[in-house]
This record gives structure tokens, C-alpha cells and sequence, in this order.
């Protein structure tokens, strides 16, 4: 009985956050004149289009590693909001290194991948550095450290130092990695489907194990709820803080990777960004589970996939950032109602047990 009143809970939150999300935009659809039901309609049909599918699945290995970053934050209480920073920079070095070697291939792929978490954890080292040494806040100095990151690749992408100038365009890249450095694409549904999907599931796997199994994953749980028990308790809780900032910012840094390792072969200003928003919103939504950020990561290149066909079809294609946004704020209050439901629930079942052993004693005094 307790097993499934545990998973109606668990159920009831992202079901009820994804009615109030469907009515909420259907009202605001209906304001503006469009059929709601035609809209979802054209959001599903378009996005489980085979070839929209293979786009999708890359994107969602980009989000996920970015997800699974933010999620390693959120469990130190820490909002690495410098993703996005550490990615880019950890992508334009490691693209720097690859195009400037020629090893074989079972050497050249894992340089250019392991130089991106040395770079992406060594950019976010420097905001945990702060955090511990300083007291200066991670969300303040990742600001920072982004904007200096932007700064410094465009400086460093300079024909005259590690950059080049297309041909055809103003367009200014890194060298192109050689064929070594290249990992191969699955041919499905008639797209190509990154095969850097197999490391973003090991990093999965990987941070499911540390986090549950392991020593260092207790007490990384265990700072997050109290510093000041963990210090008590004889966690270096200080330490805690700076090597999770940096596994985070290693994580950061394999976002994307798969699209360099496997489809542009250079680094460009051409590269998104926005990955530090979108990851802490899929780590919210996913609940810092491996499993629910996977869900999540798609769900979100789902929508973002399919919202050029709404402006097709006259409606506007913002109405799936909207839809991003509401689920989020309905998911994060959902979660909140439930818990406080199922604390209130704890705590009439620890009374209700406690009510006969009161009586009990009441009656041996007597």
C-alpha cells in the first residue's frame, strides 16, 4: 500500500503540472485566435517526423549532458549557471587541440574529449575557488566567468592567432579536425544519429553510481543538506564544494561534443548557447534523476523542434517557449504541493502510531 500511494505521488506531480501547462496555453491560444487542439496536433505530428526524430536525439544528448551538470550543482546546493561558459570554452580548446593533431583514431578521439572536461572543470574550478576562499557567490562569478569566456574565445579565434577565415564567408572557425579525430553516425530514419550518444549514457550511468554507491556521492548528498552537519560529522565540507563545481563543469564540458566530433569537425561563433538556462531547467524537471533529465532533454528538443511548423501555419512559434516556461514553474510548484502533502501524511502516521504508546502509558501510571 505504501509502494503505490509512493508512486501515485510521484505520478501526480508532472501529470498534473502537464494539464495545467495544456490548459493554461490552450487559453492563450484561444486569445489569439487559434485552435488549441489543431496546434498540439501540429506540435506532435510534425516532431515524431522520422527525420525531426534523429535531430531531436542529437539535441537531446547536448541537453542532457548540460542537465546532468546542473543536476551534480543542484545536489551541493550549488546553481552552476556558467554552463554555458564552460561548454564553449571547453568545446573551442578542445576543437584548438584536435585540429592541431594527427594521432590515430582511438588516441585522437579521446584527447580532444578528455581536453574538454579538463577545460570545462577548470573554468568552473575557478567559481568554486571563489566560493570556498571568498565567500563569493557561484551565480555571481559564473555570470562572470561567462562573459570573459565569450570575450576570450572571440579574441582567440582571430585569423592571426587560432583562427581562420572561411573562404566564402566572414565567418571565423577553427582549423577542421582530421578524419582520426571524427566519430562515426548511426544511418536511421534517414538522418544520422550521433554515435557520442554512448558516452552522454555511460556519463548517465556513471553519475547515478557515484551518487548513490559511493562514498564521495553520500557526503556530496550530505553537505547539500547541511554544511555545517557535514563539517560536524568530519566531511570537508569546503572541498566538497570545490570538486563538485569542477565535476560539473567537466560534465559541461562534453555538451555538444557530439556535434563537433561528428558533424561540424570545427569550433565557430556559429555554436548555440543558452545550455546553462535550458540544463538547470531539465535538471529541475527531472528531479536531478539520470532518467527523468533523458525524458526531459527530449521533451524540450520535441518542442523546440517542432516550433518552426507553428509559424507556418500561423501561429506563433513562441508559444512553445511559453509552453517551456509554464511546465517548468507548474512541475517545480506541483513538486512542492506533493511534498508537503506526503510530509503532513508522515507525520499523521507517526502520530497515529505514537497515540497507543501514550495511552499505555497513561494507564501504567495509573
Amino acid at each position: 500500500m505504501k509502494k503505490l500511494n509512493k508512486l501515485f505521488w510521484a505520478l501526480a506531480a508532472p501529470v498534473a503540472a502537464i494539464l495545467f501547462t495544456l490548459i493554461f496555453v490552450s487559453i492563450i491560444l484561444l486569445i489569439k485566435g487559434a485552435n488549441p487542439l489543431s496546434t498540439f496536433q501540429l506540435i506532435a505530428s510534425y516532431g515524431s517526423q522520422s527525420d525531426n526524430i534523429v535531430a531531436e536525439l542529437n539535441q537531446t544528448v547536448a541537453y542532457y549532458l548540460a542537465g546532468v551538470a546542473a543536476a551534480i550543482g543542484f545536489k551541493m546546493l550549488l546553481f552552476n549557471i556558467g554552463i554555458d561558459g564552460q561548454y564553449r570554452l571547453a568545446i573551442f580548446i578542445a576543437a584548438v587541440v584536435g585540429g592541431a593533431t594527427h594521432l590515430p583514431s582511438y588516441l585522437e578521439v579521446p584527447l580532444i574529449i578528455f581536453t574538454g572536461m579538463v577545460v570545462g572543470a577548470l573554468w568552473a574550478s575557478i567559481s568554486g575557488y571563489l566560493k570556498v576562499k571568498r565567500n563569493i557567490s557561484e551565480v555571481i562569478s559564473n555570470i562572470m566567468l561567462n562573459t570573459i569566456a565569450s570575450g576570450l574565445i572571440t579574441y582567440l579565434l582571430q585569423p592571426s592567432r587560432l583562427g581562420l577565415k572561411g573562404k566564402s564567408s566572414d565567418n571565423l572557425s577553427t582549423p577542421m579536425i582530421p578524419n582520426s579525430g571524427w566519430m562515426p553516425t548511426f544511418h536511421i530514419f534517414g538522418g544520422e544519429l550521433y554515435s557520442f550518444g554512448i558516452v552522454a549514457i555511460i556519463v548517465g550511468v556513471l553519475y547515478w553510481i557515484v551518487l548513490n554507491k559511493s562514498v564521495f556521492g553520500f557526503n556530496l548528498r550530505a553537505t547539500g543538506m547541511s554544511f555545517r552537519a557535514a563539517r560536524a560529522s568530519g566531511v570537508n565540507a569546503p572541498r566538497m564544494v570545490f570538486i563538485t563545481m569542477a565535476i560539473s563543469g567537466a560534465i559541461a564540458g562534453l555538451t555538444a561534443m557530439g556535434e563537433l566530433l561528428s558533424h561540424t569537425h570545427t569550433y565557430s561563433l556559429a555554436f548555440p548557447t543558452g545550455y546553462a538556462l535550458t540544463g538547470l531547467a531539465l535538471a529541475l524537471l527531472g528531479r536531478s534523476n539520470p532518467i527523468g533529465i533523458a525524458v526531459a532533454a527530449f521533451f524540450w528538443s520535441f518542442l523546440e523542434q517542432a516550433a518552426p511548423a507553428l509559424d507556418l501555419n500561423g501561429v506563433p512559434k513562441e508559444i512553445v517557449m511559453m509552453m517551456q516556461g509554464t511546465i517548468i514553474l507548474a512541475t517545480v510548484t506541483a513538486y512542492e504541493i506533493v511534498k508537503r502533502i506526503t510530509r503532513r501524511q508522515q507525520q499523521r502516521l507517526v502520530g497515529a502510531a505514537d497515540a497507543p504508546r501514550v495511552e499505555a502509558g497513561q494507564k501504567g501510571d495509573k
